[in-house]
């Protein structure tokens, strides 16, 4: 299975603010759509009560939630990123969407990483974590004229 980071990242390395998303594109939201329909999608509690109302559960995908307290919503909840990894069953790809400390622990298994880069600073509370850029290599870019969206690969 692909274990596919999906991000959107400001110029400063923010990527939340207040349990939520610090800017709306429209271009992103289609992105991200587009990438991850039809594929499970593991995120933590925060990232996914921070979704807007009617995009929580994110239709047709399987929203995987690792939380230890539980959610009142139709998810599949998972205590551990291996849990989280058999309820994605034999998919083809699986797509992580925050949050930071999701990020955190996925950077090492990842085999790909679908970056949003935001081309403005953004305050926020939250930051995408770190991460060795030799590591990884730039696969295609398609540059906009408020973002960029970046894929790299191991």
């Amino acid at each position: 299975m692909e274990k596919v980071i999906v991000a959107a990242i400001a110029e400063n390395g923010v990527i939340g603010k207040d349990g939520g998303l610090p800017w709306h594109y429209e271009e992103d939201m289609k992105h991200f759509r587009d990438l991850t329909t039809g594929h499970p999608v593991i995120m933590g509690r925060k990232t996914f009560e921070g979704l807007p109302d009617p995009a929580r559960p994110l239709p047709d995908r399987t929203n995987i939630v690792l939380t230890g307290s539980g959610i009142e919503e139709d998810v599949h909840e998972a205590s551990g990123l291996e849990e989280a990894y058999r309820i994605a069953g034999d998919a083809e790809k699986v797509f992580i969407a925050g949050g930071a400390s999701v990020y955190e622990q996925t950077l090492e298994d990842a085999d790909r990483m679908e970056i949003t880069r935001i081309h403005e600073r953004y305050d926020g509370d939250t930051y995408f974590p770190e991460w060795d850029r030799s590591r990884w290599k730039e696969t295609s870019r398609k540059d906009l004229q408020e973002l960029s969206f970046i894929t790299y690969r191991r």
